[in-house]
Order: C-alpha cells, then structure tokens, then sequence
C-alpha cells in the first residue's frame, strides 16, 4: 500500500548539526537492560529498531567514569577501548539499516550509590538523593564537589566523547535530567554554591554549558551534541528574566547544542503509565522550547498515532518525534506508517512493564511485543516467524492474551489453527479489565490481535464453545493447547507472607465474581496482597459507585510492585482523591457480614471497622482441570492421534499480561522446532583486548 500522503511530513530528513536523520523517526536514549555485559543482544535490539525505520536509534545511558556507578541496575559504561569495541557492534548494526546512532553519556552524581566501585559518590552540595522506596536506598551519601572534581567531570565527558566518536556514534548527548549530575546543578535543592557554579541560574547552568562546549571540542564537528534535559521543575519555578526558569535556560544556551531533547523530570511522570497520562501528555511541558531556539527539537509523549506525530510538527511543538516505548512495543512503526499500514501498527499499551524491566535488572520486556530483548539470543524476530515444520493442526482452548497470541502466531506459521472460546466473546481477562478505570488504553493487546487474525484464512475461532475433554478428543487435531487461564482464590494471608486460610461465606468476592456482575455493597474493603494494579484499580471501580470503600494491604505501599511499572505515585494519590481510606502493614483475619477484624503485619494489634463486603485480590490458581483430565488418558490421546497437550499462559502459571503473551508466543515459536535449536544464546562481554590478544588479531 502507498504512504498516506498527510504522513508525509514525518519522512522529511532533519539536518542535526554535522548529521542528517533520514526521517523525523527519533527512538530516544533509553534503559533497556542489555549493558557492555550484553553487547550482541544489545546490538540486535537496537538494529532491529533501525531496520524498522526509525531515522535516529539512540544507546541507553551510558557512564562516563566509575564514580557514575548504578549497579545493580543495568547501566552501560564507555570508560576505555574495550568498551568502544563493545557499543561499536550497536553502532554498526544500526548503520547497517540506514539509520543514525546516538548515545547517552551519564553520570549520576548524588542519585547513585556507586555500589560497585565504592567510590563515595559526588554532587554540587553533598547533598543525595534520598528515596523513600527500597529499590533507590542507599547508606551512602555524596561529597561535596570541589573545583578539582568539576575539571576531572569535563574531562570525563570530553574522554567519553572521544570514545563514543571512535565507537562510530553519531550524536552525543550530555544529559541534564532526571536527578542526575548536571541536572543536579540546576536545582537550589541540590545545589547551595556560592561560588561561579551556584547562586542565579546562569551560574547553574554553567556546567550544563561547559559539558556542551567539551563535548563539541572533543567529536571535532564530526559528530551532532545533544542535550537532553528535563524542564518541568524549572518550568514550575519562577523567573525574574523569562516566562520561567525553563525558559531562561533555553534562552541562555538557545543554539549551543546541536539538537534539544527535552523531557520531564521523574521517571512516574516522564514515562507516566496509561493508566493515568494520556498519549501526548509532555506537550503543555515543553511546548515552548522551539520558540526559543533555531535547532531542532525531540520529545516523546508515548506517541502511537500518526496524526498526533503530525500534530506536533505542524504545530511547532516538536522537530523530530521521539518514542521509547513505542519503540520497543512496535520496532517497525516507523515502516508500517511509509507504507500505509497504519492499521498493522502493536501499539504501545502504556503498562510500564518495560521499565519495570530495568528496576529488575533485566533485558526488556514488552506486553504487545514479546520478541523484544530476543532478536539475538533466540533469533526472534518482531515480523518474521518461520513457517510451519509439519501439517499438524492445532486447538488452542481459551481466547485470553495467551491463546490469541498463540493462535496468531501459528496462523503466521501456516499452521491450521482452531480456537474454542467458551465466552461468546473473545478476550480472556481483557474483557473485564479493560473496562476498569484507566484501563482502556490495554484493550489494545486484544484489538490488534484480533485484527491480525482477521486476516488469515488458516485460524477459525469458534465463540460459545465449551469443551469438555471427550469433546477434544473427537476433534481430530494434531496437538492441544490449553489457555484456559485463571481463577482468584478467597485465600487470606499469612504472617509467614503466604496464602493461606481459605474464608468463605456471605459479602466475600473476587475479582472474578466482580467481572461475572457481582454488586458488593458499602461499606467494603479491598484486600490486596497480589500487589499490582488489580486490587487498587478495583478500589477505584467501587469508589466510582458511590461505596465507601478501605483499601488493605500487608505490604507498605498500596499496589506496593507498581513501584517498579512507575504507577505507584500517581495510585496513591488516587486512593487519596477519592477517599479510600489506606491501611498498609495491615492483614484481613476475620470478616463477618458487618465487621472486618485487621491485625497489624508485624505486632498484630487488632483494630475492627463497619463492612459489608470484602474483595480479596491475592492468590491465583491456573484453570488446568482440562490439561489434567486430557493427560490422565494417555491411550485415548493417541488414539486419538493427539501428540501433545500443553498449558500456556495463567493456565500453566498465572502472571501479568505480558507473561502469558510471551508463553502463547514462545509455544508457537518452538512448535515442531529441532530440540537442538531450542534454549537461547548466552551473551557475554567482550574479552579484553590485551597486548597479546591484539598481536594475536594482527596475525590473523
């Protein structure tokens, strides 16, 4: 199909600096797991980005010294020759499609603990920062910087350039933003100086402009400079010069970069969950920054809609559009807008879980798009599966995230492929879940696929079909897949952080008999230790109703592993707005209709209040009854030339969405496969280039 031609804009080249981007396709600098420790796998991902079309495929951050330390979160680092050889393989493998490579050089300052090197960490005052979740604490608190350490950071970054323009980069970024070093010094709370680097803005940003001076000295106009900064503090602040400190600081170093990618300053805000931002949400932030300079500008704002991409251009808001998250949800976004599929584009849900990726120290992950991080390590590619091995037949039980995903990519095999859904509608969970508040945005795992099936001849789906195990043996496939997925247990929890103690009896529900029409009356408490978004979504239902509702928890935050998706803040502050009351390091131990009796998690004193009703939102249990009637007859199976049965999904494990879209996948991957070629590769970093290892390469 031929572009639409209102998108053609988005595939003007941008002159950056020295370099020209092919397109305003802009993947911007972020974490995704795969460090120097990953180097192929780190190249594959973001080559795969760039055979996709993005015009500009940027690294993660990158350290430009030890002292800029994260572990153990995944950071990169380009602190010698090794390391050039390391990101030369991801710079390679995007110029091989086309595209140009960007890297972000970071250092940390007083955000980070410098646990590995043990070098007490630095910043302008001493001053750290002193989070109040566990996955950011540290006991060890930054010096103060002296003159001396501002010369050896200049250098640093100059060093880091260096390298970066020998590892074949094209932009090089000094990053001021999200709390870290030069960011650092833009703010009073972190920066009380008295001397040329603090006191009024222009003093501190000094050293935001002497990065950017270094940085330019050092790639010797062979390279564009960026600088990536973060304005919604500053905007927010006061300015006796400009509209605002924000602006003040674009109008002092309007032209000295390059390129401008600016953003917001907190990772809940800046990469904010659908849940509680809309698509766009940077715009009354940044919408400024082209007015006040002459070079081009990259933003993000979870952009999937071509229009909105237009939108912003046209409207002088943006220059390039940057995307991370729908970068990683859909690598060949940019590919399928030239050739107008927009309709083929796997937009980005929102759900965060590819940052909660980089808290766990992981190679990312992705709800819509579980090819992401196994572009090398199993050879998976986001449009490109191979085809069937065998003329086998396929019933997959169940419609959820996992049967569709198996289903589609089967059908993509040229598998024949049936699907038997008990429900007159396809969805599995995405049926209800996607009908609680903020939610809407996660339908978008169930629309696409179904969209995609749509379109193949080879998978017939059959709605309102209950299958009992004597019905699937006279069915005649070739093998079974069951996704029949899960059930919430009316389980309670132990001081031992198990579930335990299963409470029956009038006023008690789950989420389960919520979605099947249940109408808990108030007062009613939300019990939750399942942790993510369930329990407190749920909340948020009842509260829309009109019930008072409690929200209980064991854990010390409400929705307590959100912290890792970025949604806890804005959950807090939820509960907060509609009045539901908090009980943390609290247990639910006894409900009768019109009193709930809580015991405090660590000393167990008692406290009851006024209930109704109870919603317990903690165990799940796989709904395998079919998997286990199937393989206790393992004589009618092959009688019935039935080769295998296997759960996916919540059926086999219960887990989020992404989990059992990536089981679903996986299976159809791995179908007739040879066993040998099964498992993944293990990458490694690169071995250290010694004297004798080079002599060695020169002979060769």
């Amino acid at each position: 199909m031929a572009r639409n031609p209102r998108y053609d804009i988005l595939f003007e080249p941008v002159r950056i600096g020295p370099v020209t981007a092919r397109n305003r396709f802009y993947a911007v600098p972020h974490a995704a797991g795969m460090t120097n420790t990953m180097p192929h796998m780190r190249a594959a991902f973001r080559g795969t980005k760039a055979e996709g079309g993005w015009g500009v495929v940027c690294t993660g951050y990158v350290s430009i010294d030890p002292t800029s330390d994260d572990a153990p979160l995944p950071y990169a680092t380009l602190w010698d020759d090794d390391d050039i050889r390391s990101h030369a393989l991801m710079t390679q493998a995007v110029h091989d499609q086309g595209a140009l490579a960007g890297i972000e050089l970071w250092h940390g300052g007083g955000s980070v603990m410098n646990r590995l090197s043990r070098t007490p960490p630095m910043s302008p005052s001493g001053t750290a920062w002193m989070a109040t979740h566990v996955n950011f604490m540290g006991n060890q608190r930054p010096r103060v910087m002296d003159q001396a350490d501002i010369r050896q950071l200049l250098k640093w970054q100059a060093d880091a350039a260096r390298r970066a323009r020998s590892a074949g980069f094209d932009i090089v970024y000094v990053y001021a933003g999200m709390g870290y070093l030069p960011y650092e010094f833009l703010l009073p709370e972190w920066n009380m100086r008295t001397d040329a680097y603090g006191g009024s803005l222009a003093n501190r940003a000094r050293i935001v402009r002497e990065l950017l001076e270094v940085t330019h000295e050092a790639v010797q106009g062979k390279c564009a400079v960026a600088l990536r900064i973060s304005l919604e503090e500053l905007r927010a602040r006061p300015s006796e010069a400009a509209a605002s400190e924000a602006h003040e600081l674009v109008g002092l170093m309007a032209d000295l970069p390059d390129l401008w990618d600016v953003k917001l300053d907190s990772s809940p805000t800046d990469c904010a969950p659908s849940r509680f931002a809309p698509e766009g949400s940077h715009e009354p932030v940044i919408d400024f920054v082209k007015t006040l300079t002459k070079r081009p500008v990259v933003g993000v704002g979870r952009f999937t809609s071509p229009d909105t991409m237009v939108g912003q251009i046209k409207r002088g808001v943006l220059d390039l559009i940057g995307a991370a998250r729908p970068s990683i949800a859909d690598p060949f976004l940019p590919n399928k807008i030239d050739e107008g599929r927009e309709q083929d584009i796997r937009e980005c849900i929102g759900c965060n879980i590819c940052i909660s990726s980089w808290h766990d120290s992981v190679p990312v992950r992705c709800t819509q798009n579980p090819t992401i991080g196994e572009e090398w390590r199993r050879g998976w590619h986001p449009e490109r599966i191979a085809p069937a091995a065998s003329g086998a037949s396929v019933l997959v039980v169940g419609s959820g995230p996992a049967g569709l995903e198996c289903a589609l990519s089967l059908g993509r095999r040229g598998y024949e492929v049936n699907v038997a859904e008990a429900a007159d509608e396809i969805g599995g969970r995405l049926r209800f879940e996607t009908r609680l508040p903020g939610l809407g945005a996660w339908g978008r795992v169930l629309d696409w696929r179904r969209g995609q099936l749509e379109k193949l001849g080879n998978v017939n789906i059959y709605r309102g079909n209950r299958l009992s195990a004597d019905d699937i043996l006279e069915l005649g496939n070739t093998h079974v897949v069951i996704a029949t997925g899960s059930r919430w247990a009316r389980l309670l929890y132990s001081p031992l952080e198990v579930p335990t103690g299963r409470i029956e009896g009038p006023g008690i529900y789950t989420p389960d008999d919520i979605a099947e029409g249940a109408q808990p009356e108030g007062p009613v408490a939300v019990y939750d230790f399942d942790n993510y978004y369930m329990g407190s979504v749920l909340a948020e239902h009842l509260a829309r109703r009109g019930l008072e509702v409690r929200y209980v928890t064991p854990a010390g935050h409400a929705s307590a592993w959100t912290i890792m998706s970025n949604e806890q803040p804005q959950t807090h502050r939820m509960l907060s707005a509609h009045g539901i009351a908090l009980h943390t390091l609290t247990r639910v131990t006894d409900f009768k209709a019109g009193e709930l009796t809580l015991a405090n998690q660590f000393t167990n004193a008692e406290s009851r209040y006024p209930c109704r009703s109870l919603v317990i939102v903690g165990a799940r249990f796989g709904n395998d009854f079919l998997h286990g009637a199937l393989t206790a007859r393992p004589e009618d199976l092959k009688d019935a030339g039935i080769v295998s049965v296997t759960r996916i999904g919540d059926a086999a494990a219960p887990g989020a969405i992404v989990h059992a879209v990536y089981s679903g996948h996986r299976y159809a991957r791995e179908l007739d496969a040879d066993p040998a070629s099964l498992g993944h590769r293990r990458d490694a970093p690169l071995a250290r280039r010694t004297a004798a290892r080079a002599e060695l390469e020169t002979e060769a």
